[in-house]
């Protein structure tokens, strides 16, 4: 992303990453220090995947002031938002309360109870 992302294009991003996101920062925190957010995604052993590694991000993002959000922080919010609106469009049948697809998507700030 160019540093001369227009004012409409940066609302935009953010509008959709606060859509895709609806857990606060220290609700997201919390969930990654479980277990069960630790067991999902794609990582190798004794690594963490890349959804608990974006979770830590998503965290620091939300903490972060709107107006001190680099390119690159919006780089990550859009790739937030493409995940969760993918994931979105696979959930499970039955019950997906204790499901690794609902506890990948919490990694990236989202959870589908809500």
């Amino acid at each position: 992303m160019s540093a001369h992302r227009t004012g409409t294009e940066r609302d935009e991003v953010l509008a959709d990453f606060d859509d895709a996101v609806n857990m606060s920062a220290g609700e997201l925190e919390e969930w990654l220090a479980t277990d069960e957010s630790w067991s999902v995604g794609q990582h190798k052993e004794g690594e963490e995947s890349t959804g608990h590694a974006s979770g830590r991000r998503i965290v620091a993002l939300l903490r972060t002031d709107r107006d001190s959000l680099s390119d690159d922080d919006l780089a990550h919010m859009r790739k937030v938002v493409g995940y969760v609106r993918r994931h979105l469009g696979q959930p499970p049948g039955g019950d997906a309360r204790d499901s690794r697809w609902r506890y990948s998507l919490m990694n990236w700030g989202h959870d589908p109870q809500r």
